[in-house]
């Protein structure tokens, strides 16, 4: 792709990185304000590679609504790309049937979608239309220095595209180049955290379907449709997750995630290696994999995926990270599409409240504050948590958790355009602060329950579309809410949440007395004439199975 004529070399915006993060970031911008001049350095050449471009295709909820929605993408969403059926889980460590585990997922497709994406056909896409919308896209560029400004200056950025040097200047300076992170490494904000985990990854230029591997018609009928190769497939064991991912172009994307302890990278860093592992821990990929060897189209890992990062936005010099420019947290449920839709967000408005000659550096260090108490709140989904992901009784309530806290809390703050609403997003300090401390004590309960767990495996499948709870905060997502129905919506969400806590803690005293409920039931303001055993039978939880 030849490079748009610089007309000008000053810019009001320049996005170091023109991948997923930083052209979303350009259209939205574009949305906002049409007369604002953005120019995207991209390093990688265009049109990219489909299908083995970038790790990162499933999207969950907040990301597709920020695609669809927010970005007016859903023609080419619904069109290029396939609309998933929701995460499924299979506890199938050394499983030679698919049929004999405990399955957990919906058995139809629930209301609000999420999309698997093709990078490749994306990213083309997106350039295509920030280029229709006038941003300035520079494809093939080699960004070799550039200064933050102090105050009122400029940054300038110098450049390399097509044996020319170009510099450049802007009032704002965005990184989305992602894990080269070049303001962040200019600065020195590289924070790491406590999550030691690796992943590595392939695709193949064929469908898995997982379909294929029983004839049981049962069991294939347990879904309808009967596509669970269109759901993220995650593939469960001690310590590690396989995930199964299709493409629109026709390739899969196949990838390990692993307690670094638990599975070292060297037991899995190239693509034999990884085969060997599957042949123990899943022979049934194996199996899937091994007749497809000559179809590999890519190989790749990172060692310890996940960081944090000391700031991100800055109103003063006006620069922001997004993406994975600033930090990361676990691929397990695929949020790396919603923080960029929340940190893009967040840009937007820091920009809107420049030009407005508003109070950038304070809204800048609110948003920074909540991007961040999400970011923590989240980590302690993932952090600590391995061991219990291939337990068959723990780990369904676990997912059954982190989904209405994800949906409850922070998809309404996204959906309903709160968390740019600082009076908001104020009054419901308190509220938000209690829901965090819940969730990280309900994770320690779940990590002390699975240390005990019998690990039971039945042949069962849970499904989720079964909760009719559960759907209807799925279905409830795109309601359209007022304030005074957005503050009840969440007051019943929390205390929707403290129930559902109540029940886990009761199920698992039911089925373990000797479990330690002592520092949960504090929290839960449990005492000893109202134990979570003398509660009602469950309700919210899957039934016992038989």
């Amino acid at each position: 792709m030849q490079m748009t004529n610089l007309n000008s070399n000053v810019y009001d915006v320049i996005i170091l990185g023109g991948g997923l993060a930083g052209l979303t970031l350009s259209l939205q911008l574009k949305q906002a304000f049409a007369d604002l001049k953005i120019i995207v350095l991209e390093r990688r050449a265009h049109p990219v590679p489909e299908a083995a471009h970038k790790v990162g295709e499933s999207s969950v909820e907040i990301g597709a609504h920020y695609f669809e929605t927010v970005l007016g993408l859903k023609d080419h969403l619904q069109q290029h790309q396939l609309k998933k059926f929701g995460f499924r889980f299979f506890f199938s460590d050394g499983a030679t049937d698919i049929t004999q585990v405990t399955e957990l997922g919906a058995s139809m497709v629930l209301p609000t979608p999420s999309y698997q994406i093709d990078r490749g056909i994306f990213e083309n896409t997106l350039a295509a239309i920030a280029q229709q919308k006038g941003v300035t896209f520079v494809d093939d560029a080699m960004v070799k220095q550039f200064t933050i400004a102090d105050g009122n200056d400029t940054h300038t950025v110098e450049f390399e595209h097509d044996n020319q040097r170009h510099i450049i200047s802007s009032r704002w300076l965005i990184d989305a180049c992602g894990r080269a992170g070049m303001i962040k490494r200019k600065l020195n904000l590289q924070e790491a955290n406590e999550h030691n985990a690796n992943a590595v990854w392939f695709r193949i230029s064929e469908k898995i379907d997982i379909n294929n591997w029983s004839n049981d018609s049962a069991w294939h009928n347990r879904c309808n449709p009967p596509n669970r190769w269109l759901s993220t497939n995650h593939l469960c064991g001690e310590g590690y997750w396989a995930w199964l991912i299709p493409l629109a172009s026709g390739s899969h994307s196949i990838g390990i995630v692993a307690d670094a302890e638990l599975h070292p990278i060297e037991t899995m860093n190239t693509f034999e290696k990884a085969m060997t592992w599957f042949e123990k821990h899943q022979p049934l990929l194996f199996k899937a994999l091994d007749v497809k060897r000559e179809k590999l189209q890519d190989f790749a890992f990172f060692k310890r995926f996940s960081y944090g990062c000391k700031q991100v936005f800055s109103g003063k010099s006006r620069w922001a990270l997004t993406g994975e420019a600033g930090l990361f947290l676990d691929p397990f449920y695929s949020p790396g599409s919603d923080f960029i839709a929340i940190g893009n967000t967040y840009i937007t408005e820091l920009i809107r409240q420049d030009r407005a000659a508003g109070p950038v550096d304070m809204y800048a260090s609110i948003f920074e504050q909540v991007y961040f108490q999400l970011y923590q709140n989240m980590l302690t989904l993932y952090e600590g948590q391995y061991k219990l992901f291939g337990d068959p009784e723990v780990m369904p309530v676990k997912v059954i958790w982190d989904y209405t806290y994800y949906w409850g809390v922070m998809c309404q703050l996204f959906f309903q355009n709160r968390l740019t609403d600082i009076v908001t997003m104020s009054r419901m300090q308190n509220q938000l602060a209690n829901v965090q401390a819940l969730n990280i004590a309900m994770q320690k309960f779940l990590r002390q329950w699975n240390e005990i767990s019998e690990k039971k495996n039945p042949v069962q499948m849970l499904d989720q579309a079964s909760l009719p709870w559960f759907a209807e905060l799925n279905r409830g997502l795109r309601d359209n809410l007022s304030v005074e129905e957005f503050s009840a919506r969440m007051k019943a969400n929390l205390i929707q949440l403290d129930e559902l806590a109540k029940e886990i803690v009761a199920h698992a005293q039911r089925e373990y007395p000797a479990i330690n409920i002592t520092e949960i039931a504090l929290l839960l303001k449990l005492d000893d004439d109202k134990s979570p055993s003398t509660l009602a039978a469950q309700s919210m939880l899957f039934p016992k199975a038989a």
